[in-house]
């Protein structure tokens, strides 16, 4: 079963996928969307408002 991430910038709901297919849409490598779920990027940020994040949701067969 593949993960699915939702994706915001700031507190706004942008869209929903798998890392594949956010990186396809985005037009951005795959490796890019998985930082943006990273701590390393969290910490580099100054100004979450408006800022792209992406969240891993659970699947419940996890």
């Amino acid at each position: 079963m593949k993960t699915i991430y939702a994706m915001y910038r700031g507190d706004k709901f942008i869209d929903l996928g798998t890392l594949d297919e956010l990186a396809t849409k985005y037009k951005v490598k795959k490796k890019t969307i998985g930082f943006y779920c990273s701590p390393a990027y969290k910490k580099r940020l100054k100004d979450y408002s408006n800022a792209i994040w992406i969240i891993r949701l659970e699947n419940e067969n996890e």
